[in-house]
């Protein structure tokens, strides 16, 4: 078991070195973009699970009472404890403060869905770079040794090849994920646009 890891390591070691500079930033932009991905995920998710009822929120709302954690923790929970927080008195005053609480948590939903964007258009435009950088040698190689150094050639088309490839990996399940993150965000963002016209309707 402990040999096939090294083995693993070994061969990814080597796949990162053929691809040569580019590969570093193309690693980071991945790492980052899937800790964005992941915290996201677990993000929506925490917003549906445990979610309260809109009865329940009117219940809340006209006794003033926070939801408790332990019981409610979805989107609807934190819009009722966002708006109870910074509720006047006033029902006029609170139909602004409540529109005003929805855009805040519609914000939130779309954190960081555009930077994961930006990576997965960065991430091929590396892998680009990596292949005129591996090109670009190539050319140096045959320009000093000629058709004659076939194993410099290799490195300089490998390099070229690699981060192309790399930068497709990356990019593709970023898109893919980007826009499954978005259709969560809309439906999130469409549930609390919901729960608040109901709740408007009864302060």
């Amino acid at each position: 078991m402990i040999e096939e890891v090294i083995v693993q390591y070994q061969r990814m070691e080597n796949y990162l070195r053929s691809g040569g500079a580019v590969m570093v930033p193309l690693v980071l932009v991945s790492l980052l973009m899937w800790v964005l991905i992941v915290e996201r995920v677990l993000f929506f998710r925490a917003m549906v699970r445990k979610n309260m009822d809109l009865k329940t929120a009117l219940e809340h709302m006209r006794h003033r009472r926070m939801p408790d954690p332990a019981r409610y923790g979805g989107i609807t929970s934190m819009l009722i404890t966002r708006f109870q927080q910074r509720r006047s008195g006033d029902p006029q005053l609170d139909q602004f403060i409540l529109d005003e609480t929805v855009l805040g948590l519609s914000h939130s939903l779309d954190a960081h869905l555009a930077v994961i964007g930006m990576l997965t258009a960065i991430a091929p435009l590396l892998g680009l770079l990596g292949t005129v950088s591996g090109m670009i040698g190539t050319f140096d190689i045959l320009a000093v040794f000629g058709t004659g150094n076939a194993k410099g050639m290799a490195a300089g088309v490998s390099e070229a090849l690699i981060t192309t490839q790399t930068g497709l990996l990356v990019a593709i399940p970023g898109l893919y994920m980007k826009g499954f993150l978005e259709r969560r965000a809309h439906n999130l963002k469409h549930r609390v646009a919901r729960a608040a016209y109901y709740l408007r309707r009864h302060l």
